[in-house]
């Protein structure tokens, strides 16, 4: 482990520091060092040599000019969600207190703060009866969620959250507080949209809302051994459904805790989940054919305003440690869907918490009015595994013939995963990337996480 002390010649800039930064500064002595540390994703823990607690962009740039100074790789932690290599020595800048959401119903736009989750928007954009492009968990941090692209609820009809983005503030490597927009450092704007933290730390977001207010959505929960014909069934009826319908469906195998609900212990279970953005009527038309396959051990689908978004995946609240991988599928046809029942089926020597395909298509395999840098839009599915620690990669492994080679940023968790973000972008959209890593951060401060490195 490296050494987290400091230097002797590091101490007067040390003082000067915490003497800017209004949150304070923690090091690892500090009562609240690994409080602050603790995040959604316990599969690894950062433990940097400080963590600066931002509370302004001024704050953030203290950070990043203290560590340019001192040689310190930077990074940045909101919620912990998407934690992957764990920051060990450099500077943790922790922006959990810059929490400000604000809603613009009239041009129907929000503009967020660097710690901002989906739940403050959602309930600020709901009262005007407009929708953001959030993720399956409210809980989640707005930037990193974005920044990775944004494959949410809504995704099939409007695409990707990042497409939607219409202005950036960051602090750069130079200690700059710099706007990106369509206009403003537009190779910056592209880059950030889809690259993830690359090329700075980012203070605000404004991105345009939806016209949304109720949705035709939830989950339907099948015994695991329907999980074939549950199966079979989902492939065919969504090659028929219109982009309005966004689904995905998950193999479970939760454990016998008490924060999971009881019907789901410790048993195998196929969980459909619906999200019908247009007539409610049609919408219910849509999911006769699911309903139809058998008994549902539980069956929340129905009208239901956009703020109750939560129930549709019903992800977990309460942190707990988890590899996530995934891969881009070109297709699910039937040989394919035989193969994932062989590999995570009822009876399968399956130990993944938790096996999901989402659907892909619709808007999502469309490029943004303004173009950006999330990639693997010619996918048919993402198939992603939420894995206990230790836990083998066998499903994906069995299923890669079935690829495109591609990986989705965002659905890629813990130290295992730190290389897989090569594979998210083809090879011009990652030299391009690159390159403007190069022209923004030439010293590779921001190196912890999914890192790519600046073009020689």
């Amino acid at each position: 482990m490296t050494d987290t002390r400091f230097p002797p010649l590091a101490n007067e800039a040390l003082d000067r520091l915490v003497l800017r930064v209004a949150g304070g500064v923690l090091l690892p002595d500090d009562t609240a060092y690994a409080r602050e540390l603790h995040g959604f994703n316990e599969i690894a823990r950062h433990r940097p040599s400080l963590i600066v607690l931002a509370t302004t962009p001024d704050d953030v740039r203290a950070a990043v000019e203290f560590a340019a100074r001192q040689g310190l790789a930077v990074g940045v932690q909101a919620t912990g969600h998407g934690i992957a290599a764990p920051a060990v020595g450099g500077v943790l800048v922790s922006t959990r207190r810059m929490s400000g959401v604000s809603v613009d119903p009239v041009a129907r736009t929000a503009r967020v703060a660097a710690g901002a989750r989906w739940q403050q928007v959602i309930a600020a954009a709901g009262v005007h009866g407009l929708a953001p492009l959030n993720g399956s968990s409210p809980s989640v941090g707005v930037v990193g969620y974005t920044l990775g692209g944004g494959l949410g609820p809504l995704g099939r009809r409007y695409g990707y959250a990042a497409d939607h983005v219409t202005r950036i503030e960051l602090v750069t490597a130079d200690g700059a507080l710099r706007t990106a927009s369509a206009t403003r450092h537009p190779d910056l704007f592209w880059a950030l949209r889809g690259g993830k933290g690359n090329f700075g730390i980012v203070t605000a977001l404004e991105f345009a809302l939806m016209p949304v207010r109720r949705i035709y959505g939830g989950g339907l929960h099948f015994p695991g051994e329907l999980a074939p014909e549950v199966l079979h069934v989902w492939r065919e009826w969504v090659r028929c459904v219109p982009e309005e319908m966004t689904s995905s469906l998950a193999l479970l195998r939760l454990p016998a805790a008490p924060a999971v609900p009881e019907f789901l212990r410790g048993r195998a279970v196929v969980h459909l989940r619906i999200c019908h953005a247009g007539d409610p009527r049609v919408g219910e038309r849509l999911v006769r054919p699911l309903r139809a396959i058998g008994a549902a051990l539980s069956d929340s689908v129905r009208e239901r305003p956009y703020t109750e978004v939560a129930e549709i995946h019903q992800d977990p609240t309460e942190p707990l440690p988890y590899h996530e991988r995934n891969l881009v599928l070109r297709d699910l046809d039937r040989a394919a869907v035989e193969e994932l029942v062989a590999l995570a089926g009822p009876g399968a020597d399956c130990a993944d918490l938790m096996v999901e395909l989402r659907q892909l298509g619709g808007a999502l395999s469309r490029p943004a009015a303004v173009p950006n840098a999330v990639g693997n839009r010619d996918g048919a599915f993402t198939l992603s595994t939420l894995s206990p620690p230790g836990s083998p990669d066998r499903v994906l492994a069995g299923m890669t013939a079935r690829g495109t080679g591609g990986r989705y940023l965002n659905f890629l968790g813990g130290p295992d995963t730190v290389d897989a973000v090569q594979d998210c972008f083809d090879a011009p959209t990652l030299a391009r990337l690159r390159r403007v890593k190069a022209s923004y951060d030439p010293r590779n401060l921001f190196r912890l996480g999914h890192a790519l490195p600046p073009a020689n």
